[in-house]
């Protein structure tokens, strides 16, 4: 299946190195994900009328929503590559997509918003590990 993230990745001009680019793809396209999900996450929590309530949710959401915008464009960016900033915002990610899953995880039985927004975490974070997996 084609996606405009290995699209893109396919026409760089120069050689990307070892990487594993099926692991590269995934984990641009799930931070991409993430980030839309704790966006409208977010947005959701202040639309239920009790955002006092949900403030941590919200704040969480916010924080993983720019986290995970964060890494998927220094993971779309190959000049000058520098394996500890990659390995760094990696780790970053993936702490804040946990924290971010577990928060929305405490209200997923009452806002169904939240149980999406804690799977697109989850699967985040998956992603982000394999690809420090990969970069060894």
């Amino acid at each position: 299946m084609s996606s405009t993230v290995k699209d893109m990745l396919a026409t760089y001009p120069a050689d990307l190195g070892d990487i594993d680019r099926a692991k590269l793809t995934r984990c641009i396209e799930e931070c991409i994900a993430c980030a839309q999900a704790c966006t409208a996450c977010a947005d959701a929590c202040l639309s239920e009328g009790m955002a006092g309530d949900l403030a941590k949710c919200i704040r969480t959401d916010m924080d993983c929503a720019d986290i995970c915008t964060a890494t998927a464009a220094v993971l779309s960016r190959h000049t000058g590559y520098d394996a500890n900033i990659t390995r760094a915002i990696l780790t970053a990610c993936a702490t804040a997509c946990e924290a971010c899953a577990d928060e929305c995880t405490r209200h997923a039985d009452m806002h169904e918003h939240c149980r999406v927004c804690a799977e697109a975490c989850r699967s985040c974070r998956q992603a982000c590990d394999d690809l420090l997996s990969a970069l060894g």
